[in-house]
């Protein structure tokens, strides 16, 4: 009772990955093919004991709620103790039995808290629950501004199909999401999904994997890896926060869980919901085309009104030297604490500063093992790199010169903002929201659930912040280098920056009642990421993006593969990169660029060439790599080569 074949199959010759290595991510909880062991139980034979006494008489009304218990389960249901029952089983009134062990989740309740929708979202709910009910294979973008009741309206998605005896998957970017999305889920169906990702224990693993097969748990909540459980009947899986990088994986195999999951629908012959505020190209293209269904939701929930947005020029209102915060934001920071509500600082650099160097001598750390700099991460008190995690204590004197107490931290992180709110704000309750900080998802989470209650006044934090999280009291949203994202050469660069500040700019008010703003902190307000942002017109960044994207030939109109070869030796990856060069077969639909070094030249210590494969809408791109692979020379010594078909990341 596996996971079709066919998936399996689908997905390695997609990504040119060993089927083995496939099979892999289906099979993470090995000792889930052990049989889990069954609990000795007690089940009511009708007889009377010699002697009834109230204690008894409690035990044997209570076990009328059952068929059979746990003998503990059922001492504690009557409110005795165990020694009673035990004088029962004495007596013949109780007979052992063997119990299935216990759900991993109970449940879900498709009838328990049916939210009230408006006549808009009820429309949406209507189209995705009828799309199930029809059954067979349909694809669905489901799109609203943030904070529109996305998640509730798929939710009668899932109910419809419980209701039809059917197994939903719900896929999520970040294990950070999962709590606040289980405690909505709890609160409409009564009960929580199972989740699956890799915080949850081995043990929890492994119960989840047999009910899973089994049929017996309903519903999964997780991250990408969940799209390979062996469902006995999956009948519908959604993508939350589709556009979101992280449903690429970018190792062993390399595949992007959003499309595998339109495959597993198209296999499957069931529908698949993709659900963003801010779709990606890809997605949006095939909405446009009818490819996709299209359900959008153009209102928030509850009446909440959507952040006035406005851009700060920083060439124009720069902050003091030194800082990094300009006049205009520090202003509306301190008239938002003083109205008792919450200012939200993001900025997607963890750390507390990108690059230190010495003003005596010009040294700049960098990984002995990477082409990068180290991170300064002061609440450490380490310099890191963020590729590999070499890190090493931060120095007082420079190693090139030696001279003593002038290394400067240049640029902003996180922990550089916070420090300068600290200063600015001292009274003020400030908290720092970054993936490395120590606690990890435990502290996160008693962290936003602060937040949520009220006991922050202001929050800074990366790309964690933009994430589907509610929070009332926040009515000001401040993005403090919002180009960081424009200048990486990226082609998805325009469309990832658009994204997150779309996407960080609504966690303002989320809540009616409210005026909101998001200020966003520019060196290029004229560009035209910064100026549909501005605008509140998502249609026209997608519009240009677009006509932009067709006119190259980049996906959705074109095809692109990134072949990186690495090796110990720059001359060893630069010979082989160029032996798969001559071995590509000229094709007038595929063309192959490079090779070249990689941006990310050495990681790991290993030295890396890139050659990029750049196709036609519908060429034959993985016929066209596996004959280049086929005809260059094996990889000897210590040369390896990755092939990624549809690349989400460029370095």
């Amino acid at each position: 009772m596996c996971i079709r074949d066919s998936f399996i199959d689908w997905v390695a010759d997609y990504t040119l990955s060993p089927p083995g290595l496939v099979v892999r991510m289906a099979l993470r909880a090995p000792a889930a093919f052990d049989p889990e062991a069954w609990i000795e139980g007690i089940e009511a034979t009708g007889a009377s004991p010699d002697r009834m006494t109230g204690a008894r008489e409690r035990v044997l009304a209570a076990a009328q709620d059952a068929p059979a218990w746990s003998r503990s389960g059922l001492a504690h249901a009557a409110g005795v103790t165990p020694s009673v029952v035990d004088g029962l089983i004495k007596q013949g009134s109780f007979r052992g039995v063997r119990l299935p062990p216990p759900p991993a989740v109970a449940a879900p309740d498709t009838g328990y808290g049916r939210a009230e929708l408006n006549a808009d979202q009820r429309a949406g709910a209507d189209s995705l629950a009828a799309s199930v009910a029809k059954g067979g294979f349909s694809t669905t973008l489901l799109e609203g501004v943030t904070g529109s009741g996305k998640t509730e309206v798929y939710f009668e998605a899932v109910a419809r199909a419980l209701d039809e005896g059917r197994q939903v998957l719900i896929l999520l970017p970040e294990i950070a999401l999962t709590q606040s999305f289980i405690d909505r889920f709890h609160a409409r169906f009564g009960a929580p999904p199972a989740e699956w990702h890799s915080d949850v224990a081995p043990r929890q693993r492994e119960k989840i994997w047999r009910q899973v097969v089994e049929g017996r748990v309903k519903v999964v909540a997780g991250a990408r890896s969940a799209l390979f459980l062996p469902f006995q009947n999956l009948g519908l899986i959604i993508v939350d926060e589709e556009h979101d990088p992280a449903y690429k994986q970018e190792e062993r195999t390399f595949y992007h869980a959003r499309d595998m999951a339109v495959v597993r629908g198209s296999l499957g012959k069931f529908p698949v919901i993709l659900a963003s505020a801010t779709p990606s190209v890809e997605t949006r293209v095939n909405a446009a085309s009818g490819r996709y269904g299209h359900v959008r939701l153009a209102g928030r929930f509850a009446e909440a009104a959507m952040p006035d947005l406005s851009l700060i020029d920083m060439r124009a209102a720069p902050p003091p030297r030194g800082r990094f915060v300009s006049p205009v934001l520090g202003k509306a920071i301190a008239d938002t604490i003083a109205r008792g509500e919450q200012a939200l600082l993001f900025l997607n650099r963890r750390g507390y500063a990108p690059l230190t160097l010495c003003r005596v001598c010009g040294h700049r750390f960098q990984c002995p093992d990477c082409s990068t700099w180290l991170v300064d991460h002061r609440l450490r008190g380490q310099l890191q790199c963020h590729h590999c995690g070499f890190a090493v204590p931060r120095p007082e004197a420079c190693p090139e010169c030696g001279t003593l107490d002038h290394l400067v931290a240049c640029g902003p992180g996180v922990e550089r903002i916070a420090e300068e709110m600290l200063t600015d704000f001292p009274e003020a309750r400030t908290i720092l929201l970054s993936s490395d900080l120590p606690g990890g998802a435990r502290r996160l989470r008693r962290e936003l659930d602060a937040i949520a209650d009220g006991e922050a006044d202001i929050v800074i934090g990366t790309q964690l912040v933009a994430k589907g999280h509610h929070f009332p009291m926040m009515t000001l949203v401040g993005a403090i280098d919002a180009d960081l994202g424009l200048a990486n050469g990226d082609p998805r660069a325009a469309e990832r920056t658009f994204q997150l500040l779309h996407q960080v700019t609504g966690r303002a008010g989320r809540s009616g009642g409210r005026a909101s703003r998001g200020l966003i902190q520019t060196f290029q307000p004229e560009h035209p990421v910064m100026q549909a942002i501005a605008s509140g017109d998502a249609s026209r960044f997608y519009e240009r993006e677009i006509t932009e994207r067709e006119r190259t030939g980049l996906p959705p109109f074109g095809r692109l593969a990134s072949v990186i070869v690495s090796a110990n030796s720059r001359k060893e990856a630069e010979d082989h990169a160029r032996s798969l060069r001559r071995a590509a077969t000229e094709d007038g639909d595929i063309e192959v660029l490079g090779p070249a070094e990689a941006p990310l030249a050495v990681l790991r210590g290993r030295h890396r060439f890139r050659l990029l494969v750049h196709g036609t809408r519908r060429s034959p791109i993985q016929v066209f790599l596996r004959a280049m692979v086929a005809a260059a020379p094996r990889p000897r010594g210590s040369v390896q080569v990755q092939i990624d078909v549809d690349p989400q990341s460029f370095l």
